[in-house]
């Protein structure tokens, strides 16, 4: 026994990936899991570990913990909700026990570009699945970039560094037409080349300032899911006399004159 963790079993269920079955004072617990891909049980089985070592976790039923896969993708959770926080803080449990800080670290010091082969390799290297991989890095990568699974052509998750602005395209919403996902060659598992691509398919630009260059990459998959990187660059300072063309063509304009 381990951490009081008696045993890892296999859960036989179509709504719940994972549970843990413990006794009111959490002295020892048994983990459940569904089969499947060795990345996904490991993280399952990480986030149960992960309830079962957090004493503040109260199980909706006593003396059991069941989690649905939107619970081990949930990032965030709506405020005075008890149940998405934990599972929020069972995710950042399993991502920092899979992904130990100084490692990720030190393996994205070699990453340059952001580069969804980047997300790739660490998935493979850590042996988590490609969005737990997505999500990390995308909080330790320098730039600002952002992350959006698409399924069936419609947002699905979005993952942004802080610096990332909000994408205005949400939940269940169509991604956009002229974005690369739609243009990109239909190669699944192959990451496409990177792309320049206009900011306002993604962010709010407000009027009279510079859009910020945007670039896309795309990974398709099999299944109808697709990571869709976006990597914004700053928007470069306007000299001088391009703040005194700029003034004076909107001074012209609002005046009437031409």
């Amino acid at each position: 026994m381990r951490l009081g963790i008696v045993g890892i079993e296999d859960l036989n269920s179509d709504e719940f990936e994972g549970g843990l079955i413990t006794d009111a004072k959490r002295s020892e617990g048994t983990i459940l899991a569904k089969r499947g891909g060795e990345s996904r049980r490991r993280f399952t089985i990480a986030h149960e570990l992960g309830h079962f070592l957090m004493a503040h976790h109260v199980p909706d039923q006593p003396g059991r913990f069941l989690c649905k896969s939107s619970d081990l993708l949930r990032v965030t959770a709506r405020e005075g909700d008890q149940r998405q926080r934990r599972e929020v803080e069972a995710n950042r449990f399993a991502t920092l026990m899979l992904m130990p800080p100084h490692l990720l670290r030190e393996a994205m010091a070699a990453f340059r570009e952001p580069d969804l082969q980047h997300v790739l390799v660490l998935a493979r290297d850590f042996a988590v699945g490609k969005e737990a991989a997505a999500r990390a890095y995308v909080q330790y990568h320098p730039e600002r970039i952002a992350i959006v699974v698409a399924g069936n052509g419609r947002v699905q998750r979005c993952y942004r560094s802080l610096s990332f602005p909000a994408i205005i395209c949400g939940v269940g919403s169509p991604v956009p037409t002229h974005s690369l996902y739609h243009s990109s060659p239909p190669r699944p598992n192959i990451a496409s080349d990177i792309g320049a691509y206009s900011a306002d398919l993604w962010i709010d630009v407000k009027r009279d300032l510079r859009a910020p260059s945007l670039y896309e990459q795309v990974y398709l998959q099999q299944n109808g899911f697709a990571m869709i990187l976006l990597r914004l660059e700053p928007v470069p300072e306007e000299s001088a006399e391009e703040r005194r063309m700029e003034e004076g063509w909107r001074h012209r304009f609002h005046s009437g004159r031409r």
